[in-house]
């Protein structure tokens, strides 16, 4: 059979490729955050610590405070480590030579480690505050005297925040110069050299800068992804700063839309002042003024939050072969899904960067902070169905029996069609973001309902031929439900799935997309869940088979 031979070779393939490359790489996938964690009571102390730059190979830690001990009212310290994996040790003033009696603010640590750079607002300046450099000759060495970087990149307002791209040739910086679209901007100036001067600055556009003001910026090592605090209004609701991310395919393409770094990250209060680490793994930034976080040491504190690889391609809980068949099919393409190497944004082709990465977690269980529910079914009694990804417990009722033995993943959840289904607690509002919810269903037959959302809609459901459907939709008359052309109660196991990415909504089936229609949004809800039964328990609704593994991502999740 011609599908069998193609699906054989794609595995000898998948074999070969990852022969060359176990054991190398660590980038990821689609990426999200961890939790961020502040830096500690060495680092961080009752003043306030602000505007981090770690050093490329993740040894130094320079960063502002008004800690006792310094020259000024802000002076610049810094803190050192013996290897990634040790603590910080205590932080010491770099000195009286880059500080002076004024504010020295928002450092930045060239990647060579030679360069620092700095905002300041001393004598021989340009108005407001400048742009300054210190030069050390090598690592181990004092710093130089400072120098301004002249009235090409200074102005006679306020500018700085600088952050060097790793080439040394690209400053990123925030200014009050005229010509901006907001009060703050950011602005970019470049050199073909770095024995060339600095070239006249060109803001960033409209894309980026909004009527809000924008600073702090931090170019990733590879120069495809721009870090930087914003005070549009942001996702936790509200106006003051946010992180954001803006991103570009190739050093020469324009910076695109930017996006919130998300409610893990950003708070209701003053989250500002990124730097990302050199192998794109490690975000560092400030978080003002005690905003409730654990570990807070009063005044502004230093944290760092973890990027945490999604290589788990098809969300089905484990890095296999699947998720490298998925690889090889979009080998050379521009693939986000793929794309996980060797930055975690990409590099814009599916490559044998990608692989390394896939390849480094081959056989693990996925870990993916985007799972934001999950029921295995595995229990052997009680009326309790566990959330292993959260905290939200199904409670199961009526004619439900467990199947220890009967699962297609380990155990699972006999319903008898007339009245045992399971009932959550509330998950998520589709209306907020991207979500995919996946099951396994055996049997049914039409008109039965697999999960649904308490007086709102059956989001996984089949039709009158029992081919599988969804009835969530778009708000307004004209919007309806989702139909497909594939039958899934046909006493076989499938693998169903709904994925709403933002503007599409997709029915998958055993991994192969069924139906799919453009959805402006989604209808909201904060009602909790039914597996098993219609949205409002209708006779007829309840399912009658096997159900199993029950998955609700907080992203799109395309097998």
């Amino acid at each position: 059979m011609k599908w069998l031979d193609g699906y054989r070779m794609r595995l000898l393939l998948v074999g070969f490729m990852a022969a060359i490359v176990i054991g190398g790489g660590n980038a990821k996938a689609d990426f999200t955050f961890g939790v961020p964690t502040n830096l500690g009571p060495v680092v961080n102390s009752q003043y306030d610590e602000q505007m981090p730059s770690i050093s490329a190979d993740g040894l130094e830690l320079y960063f502002m405070s008004r800690r006792p001990g310094g020259v000024g009212d802000w002076d610049i310290w810094i803190a050192r480590r013996e290897t990634i994996h040790d603590p910080w040790t205590e932080p010491a003033n770099i000195g009286s030579t880059v500080n002076r009696s004024g504010e020295d603010w928002a450092p930045c640590i060239s990647a060579d480690g030679l360069e620092l750079y700095f905002e300041a607002n001393r004598l021989g300046g340009h108005g407001g505050t400048d742009i300054w450099m210190a030069v050390r000759e090598t690592i181990d060495k004092p710093w130089g005297d400072p120098v301004n970087l002249g009235a090409t990149v200074n102005s006679s307002e306020r500018d700085g925040g600088p952050s060097v791209s790793a080439d040394g040739l690209e400053l990123y910086f925030k200014s009050r110069r005229p010509g901006g679209y907001a009060y703050e901007d950011l602005w970019v100036s470049k050199r073909p050299t770095k024995d060339d001067l600095w070239g006249n600055p060109v803001n960033l556009g409209p894309t980026v800068n909004g009527p809000d003001s924008e600073r702090e910026p931090s170019i990733s090592a590879d120069g495809l992804a721009l870090f930087f605090a914003s005070d549009r209004f942001n996702a936790a609701g509200g106006w003051d700063p946010d992180i954001w991310l803006t991103r570009r395919k190739t050093k020469d393409s324009a910076w695109g839309e930017p996006i919130n770094l998300g409610p893990s990250i950003n708070t209701t209060y003053w989250d500002d002042a990124p730097s990302i680490s050199a192998d794109g793994l490690t975000l560092y930034f400030s978080d003002y003024y005690g905003d409730g976080r654990p570990g807070d040491h009063g005044g502004a504190d230093l944290y760092q939050v973890s990027v945490i690889p999604i290589v788990d391609l098809n969300g089905d809980g484990i890095v296999d072969a699947e998720d490298m068949c998925i690889m090889v099919d979009h080998w050379g393409m521009d693939e986000p899904l793929c794309d996980i190497g060797p930055m975690p944004w990409g590099d814009g082709t599916v490559d044998i960067e990608d692989l390394k990465v896939l390849a480094e977690h081959l056989f693990e269980e996925a870990y993916d902070p985007a799972l934001i529910a999950h029921w295995a079914l595995d229990e052997t009694d009680g009326m309790f169905a566990v959330d292993s990804a959260g905290d939200n417990d199904a409670v199961v009722v009526g004619g439900a029996t467990w199947q220890p033995d009967g699962g297609k993943i380990d155990g699972a959840l006999q319903l008898d069609g007339i009245d045992g289904y399971g009932i959550t607690g509330a998950i998520l509002n589709p209306a907020d973001d991207p979500f995919s919810v996946y099951v396994w269903i055996k049997d049914g037959v039409p008109g039965q309902v697999f999960v649904s959302q308490q007086a709102m809609a059956n989001w996984l459901t089949v039709d009158a031929e029992g081919n599988l459907m969804t009835e969530l939709k778009c708000t307004g008359r004209s919007a309806g439900p989702l139909y497909s052309e594939t039958v899934i109660t046909d006493g076989q196991w499938h693998r169903i799935g709904l994925v709403w990415d933002g503007s599409n909504r997709t029915l998958y089936v055993d991994g192969v997309a069924v139906a799919d229609d453009i959805q402006p949004g989604l209808e909201g809800s904060q009602m909790g869940l039914y597996i098993g039964t219609g949205k409002a328990m209708e006779p007829g609704t309840y399912f009658s088979g096997l159900i199993d593994d029950v998955r609700i991502y907080n992203r799109a999740v395309s097998p």
